[in-house]
């Protein structure tokens, strides 16, 4: 009998699992090229390795050796999706959310049929949703949102039985809902918020029976609003939709004939309503069913009716008569409005008023922070209809010559940092006190002027020690921007503390770093919290960046509810530079909502990164804190000199904090407790 060596049997076991790894790594290579065209990002990704080898990062397989799952959330890509992910035909998941990438997405995508997770959400996507996608007989979450994504939806999407999630929310889509979406009878969350669909929302779209949200926030919809969405309640979101109609439904009017129909849109319908044959054509034409074929009016009628020039006359004539009414009515408010003062009698013509108008204002005023009328543009809170009380209103406003005053009419030089929606200046008040200066447009505000005054109420109800205090804010109408007047903090954020290399910065002592910790978790625990008239509020981008440390080494906690007053486009934003960085709640990207427990996962990486002085945060650091090995876990800069015990209690609540079930996370409130416990002992 002969016995083969024990190496050439094992060769033989693993020759299958090499083979089938090997057998996709052109599809994988082609992936990289195309995902991360100059070699930026996936560097570990090269054509010597095994893909499942562990070398490939975001790469995972599964026991016969093929690829499964590519995860790159957040890496930073900006290259196309390939053709060739078509070829990975084991892949049950694909997370390419929080990118840049560019260019459609391309049809090949539905080859996968195993793929159960598509996350392309949050890049630059264009061009339409591939109508193949609906072949794909696995697919339970489809997340497109946040593209620039083109088109409809495709009617075969009501094909996916297993879909739970639809988001394709902050796109360019428009066309009719599918009502084939109604099949779907897994479907749990619909948002097509935030694009340009129109017509009705489809009756049979209201039977789907595991729907709990359905999201169709600021489109063009029409018509009725199907009776069955009020099992919803809070879950159908319907606002800014103004030819919407429905009874029972919160802020709709009744239906009547004019807005059941929108007469400058098209009206949706299915291939079913065919009626009308083209008398140039023996084919059928696809005509809507609210279409109106056939008229009422006759030869006869209609020559008769055009034979009474008289009652056109008439209505002519009363028509002149309403037109004078009008055009006198609104000569004698403009000319009334033109009179109003705000403090002192003054007349604006211009935009703002002048230096001296404003001095006399400020001498009349019961309080030097004011307010300043304009002529026209945007002020929110010229309505009177605010809510703030007088004391509210002179403890917080400052008039725009102050701000102006301040920054020296927005200097470059006091520029502090610029975004695309904001812009940051430093600035003096007249009391001599240093200030931060936000100043944010028009356009990156919410629309609805009752949300972004509750939103302002809820800045000016914050007072908390690890908070950036708000001093005030002021509205220019005449620029079309909101000022908000914080605290200025000298030191900058905490990212200036890490990745600190050869005496390239200043390193924190242990104390240091402790101390800081525990007054990130009080503000966050106070933000968390219903105190007074505070209401508890979820701050959604904490990052190390909006960590400030003051000249006593005090952390304060920046933009504390500025998402209450941005738009929610502008929001998202923001939370893609939060994702790459890793501060992002992995159950954001199924659910769509902030919690208090996703703001508790962006503390315990804040925590990893204070005890590591690292912003990149890896596994070798979490298993590192997991396992007691200070050397993968705390910063090597300390050379030594930090307590071991608050270290390992440090590194297990970072890991509690940021386990992937929220529902094991500690609330904020324990976390305060125990960071109290230990420090004080």
């Amino acid at each position: 009998m002969h016995c083969f060596p024990l190496s050439i049997l094992l060769v033989l076991l693993l020759l299958p699992l090499s083979l089938s790894s090997l057998t996709e790594l052109p599809a994988l290579m082609a992936m990289k090229a195309s995902l991360d065209p100059q070699n930026q990002f996936l560097k570990s990704w090269t054509d010597h390795a095994d893909p499942c080898g562990g070398a490939f990062e975001g790469v995972a397989c599964n026991e016969q050796g093929c690829v499964t799952n590519i995860s790159l959330q957040g890496k930073g890509l900006w290259g196309q999706i390939p053709p060739a992910v078509g070829g990975l035909k084991s892949l049950t998941g694909l997370y390419l959310h929080f990118n840049a990438l560019s260019g459609k997405i391309p049809k090949q995508i539905a080859g996968l049929n195993q793929l159960t997770d598509l996350y392309l959400n949050v890049n630059n996507l264009s061009g339409a949703i591939p109508r193949e996608i609906g072949k794909m007989p696995n697919l339970q979450v489809l997340q497109l949102c946040y593209n620039k994504l083109t088109g409809g939806i495709p009617t075969q999407l009501g094909q996916l039985k297993r879909l739970s999630v639809l988001a394709v929310q902050s796109n360019q889509l428009t066309g009719a809902i599918p009502a084939s979406l109604g099949e779907l009878g897994t479907l749990t969350r619909l948002d097509l918020s935030f694009n340009s669909f129109f017509g009705p929302i489809p009756a049979r779209l209201a039977d789907a029976p595991m729907l709990q949200v359905l999201d169709v926030r600021s489109n063009i919809l029409s018509g009725n609003v199907p009776p069955a969405l009020k099992r919803l309640n809070e879950g159908f979101l319907y606002k800014n939709n103004p030819s919407l109609c429905g009874v029972g439904f919160s802020g709709l009017e009744l239906c009547t004939a004019t807005n059941t129909r929108n007469p400058n849109m098209p009206q949706p319908f299915e291939p079913s309503n065919l009626s009308a044959k083209d008398p140039d054509s023996s084919t059928a034409k696809e005509i809507p069913k609210s279409a109106n074929i056939h008229s009422n009016c006759s030869r006869t009628r209609c020559s008769e009716a055009s034979k009474s020039p008289q009652i056109g006359i008439v209505f002519g004539v009363i028509g002149v008569i309403v037109a004078l009414t009008v055009s006198g009515l609104f000569l004698f408010f403009w000319c009334r409005r033109r009179k109003q003062k705000i403090g002192s009698t003054f007349d604006s013509s211009d935009s703002r008023l002048s230096t001296d108008q404003a001095k006399e204002v400020y001498k009349k005023s019961v309080s030097p922070l004011i307010n300043l009328e304009y002529s026209n543009g945007w002020d929110p809170l010229a309505k009177g209809s605010s809510g703030y009380s007088q004391e509210v209103l002179e403890s917080f406003m400052i008039n725009l010559e102050e701000v102006e005053r301040a920054t020296q009419s927005f200097s470059e030089v006091n520029l502090l940092r610029k975004s695309n929606f904001y812009a940051i200046y430093k600035g003096i008040l007249r009391d001599g006190s240093v200030v931060a200066i936000n100043c944010i447009s028009k356009t990156s505000c919410k629309p609805d002027e009752a949300e972004f005054l509750k939103g302002m109420k809820i800045l000016t109800s914050l007072k908390h020690e690890n908070l950036v205090r708000l001093r005030g804010f002021c509205c220019s109408k005449g620029r079309g921007e909101w000022f908000l007047i914080y605290d200025f903090i000298p030191n900058d954020s905490l990212l200036q503390y890490l990745d600190i290399k050869d005496g390239s910065g200043e390193v924190l002592e242990w104390s240091t770093r402790v101390s800081i910790i525990n007054g990130i978790a009080k503000g966050v625990g106070y933000l968390h919290g219903s105190v007074g008239n505070k209401p508890a509020i979820v701050h959604q981008t904490i990052s190390a960046e909006k960590v400030l440390i003051d000249s006593h080494y005090n952390p304060l906690l920046s933009d504390s509810g500025l998402h209450k007053l941005l738009a929610d486009d502008i929001v998202f934003s923001m939370l893609k530079a939060s994702a790459a960085m890793g501060y992002l709640a992995p159950e954001y990207t199924t659910t769509g909502r902030f919690t208090a427990n996703s703001d508790i996962y962006a503390f315990g990486m804040i925590v990893f990164q204070i005890l590591s002085g690292k912003r990149k945060i890896t596994q070798v650091a979490r298993q590192g804190a997991e396992a007691g090995r200070f050397e993968d876990f705390i910063d090597a800069n300390l050379d030594g000199n930090f307590s071991e015990s608050e270290a390992s209690k440090l590194g297990r609540l970072a890991l509690l904090c940021t386990h992937e079930s929220p529902i094991c996370r500690p609330s904020m409130d324990n976390v305060v407790k125990e960071l109290s416990e230990f420090i004080c002992a």
